[in-house]
């Protein structure tokens, strides 16, 4: 009985360290062009050449009545920061900077998007 308790408490340990492990797993795809989803945690609005684009958490959003879809990144737009999980680049002598495949570089203290 004492080493099924032992076991049983192990497992739950086990399964608790799987659980926590699986949770900082991050998707880096951007996702497709035109997903329509009903809500966007935090999104910072950016106006660019007179249109509201949502920014959040590397993705971009146009509104569409009151849900947003998913577009490519407009060239030349600037945010102030990128999200974690960006990857320096140094492409022909330039330092890029790559998130879910979207190209930036840095411009005074913002963030442009470039293409590549």
């Amino acid at each position: 009985m004492k080493n099924f308790k032992t076991l049983i408490i192990v497992m739950a340990l086990f399964g608790a360290m799987i659980t926590v492990n699986a949770q900082k797993t991050v998707v880096r795809i951007y996702p497709k062009h035109g997903t329509v989803v009903t809500t966007v945690k935090k999104p910072s609005v950016i106006v660019h050449k007179k249109t509201n684009f949502y920014f959040a958490d590397g993705v971009w959003y146009k509104a569409r009545a009151k849900k947003y879809v998913v577009c490519a990144a407009p060239v030349g737009i600037k945010v102030r920061k990128l999200p974690r999980g960006n990857k320096v680049v140094v492409v022909n002598g330039r330092k890029l900077y790559k998130y879910k495949g979207i190209w930036y570089k840095k411009s005074g203290r913002k963030y442009v998007v470039v293409n590549v």
